[in-house]
């Protein structure tokens, strides 16, 4: 297993039927061909993700689009438009070319243009689309430098290609249409604010915890090995705590450990630092993890549904 820059490289493997490491503005993703089963299978195998839970398709551009799905909606163009290539993917109903293991057994499929630059390059000497989850054990912190995709999959992969820290940090916002309204399946890394302005009479989903209708719906997710637990104040006489702020400096004892999110509430740092710290601290000896919620607003929202999730059971 390498890291590397070779964009050309990372392409023949690919071609080869190998999964490889991409990055993407959100996080670092697992790819692989997304037509081929065979292929797919070697995601599920490498992240022991639950095979009900269905895939992201990323491709090179919108144009691509028509040849994995089928007429998008009308209320979803302005949005996509403006937005792709960027942190969103659309639920859109899937065309027989894309297999049953790559959506679960869906109907639609889940696309995503990447605003990365080398993912984009990578795509463009492609003739499938790539499915690529976050590249980590399932359940697990998602990745957001190649050194972490190393870290967590050693040699299940064949190559990682380095594209860098993810600038976003957070994984795609998911939209489709339910029942004629659109809906938000994961809030992500385009912010609620944003979906809004194009689609005021959104529906927000909530997780699910079994058979999930899009990608990064199950309850439990993005948990570190270390218990976590939401706090509405930190406490601090306890000893190995690992606290986890969001603008707020903190005087600990020298048994226990703080990260700040964001020294001045900036919700796209603290975006981009969530997975890093939770990763950091989850390498140390300590006993658990407190960490507030965020404000619910801007990207807070999609921040908090991670920390809730990492904090079940």
């Amino acid at each position: 297993m390498r890291i590397g820059t070779n964009v050309n490289k990372a392409a023949s493997l690919l071609k080869s039927g190998e999964i490889v490491a991409i990055p993407t503005e959100t996080v670092y993703g697992l790819a692989a061909n997304a037509l081929s089963e065979t292929v797919v299978a070697k995601i599920f195998s490498a992240k022991q993700r639950p095979s009900f839970a269905p895939l992201i398709i990323h491709l090179p551009s919108l144009d691509n689009i028509d040849d994995y799905a089928k007429a998008i909606p009308d209320g979803l163009k302005s949005i996509m438009a403006d937005h792709m290539p960027g942190p969103l993917t659309v639920l859109l109903e899937k065309k027989e070319v894309i297999p049953d293991i790559t959506t679960a057994g869906l109907n639609r499929v889940a696309v995503r243009i990447p605003q990365h630059a080398e993912a984009r390059e990578l795509l463009s000497q492609l003739d499938f689309p790539l499915a690529a989850p976050s590249a980590n054990p399932f359940g697990y912190i998602s990745p957001t430098t190649a050194q972490h995709v190393a870290d967590q999959l050693g040699d299940q992969v064949s190559y990682i290609l380095d594209g860098g820290s993810c600038e976003v940090g957070l994984e795609s916002t998911i939209i489709g249409i339910e029942e004629g309204r659109p809906t938000v399946f994961r809030k992500g890394g385009l912010s609620m604010d944003i979906v809004r302005e194009y689609l005021p009479e959104v529906i927000v989903r909530d997780h699910s915890t079994s058979n999930p209708s899009a990608p990064g719906m199950l309850k439990s997710h993005y948990a570190p090995t270390i218990p976590l637990r939401l706090v509405k104040s930190f406490t601090f006489d306890e000893v190995r705590v690992g606290y986890i702020s969001f603008g707020e400096d903190l005087s600990i004892s020298d048994d226990s450990v703080c990260y700040n999110l964001s020294s001045n509430k900036d919700f796209r740092e603290a975006a981009q630092n969530l997975f890093k710290v939770m990763r950091s601290l989850d390498h140390l000896d300590l006993s658990e993890l407190q960490v507030k919620l965020l404000p619910e607003e801007d990207l807070g929202i999609a921040i908090n549904d991670r920390l809730r999730r990492a904090a079940v059971g």
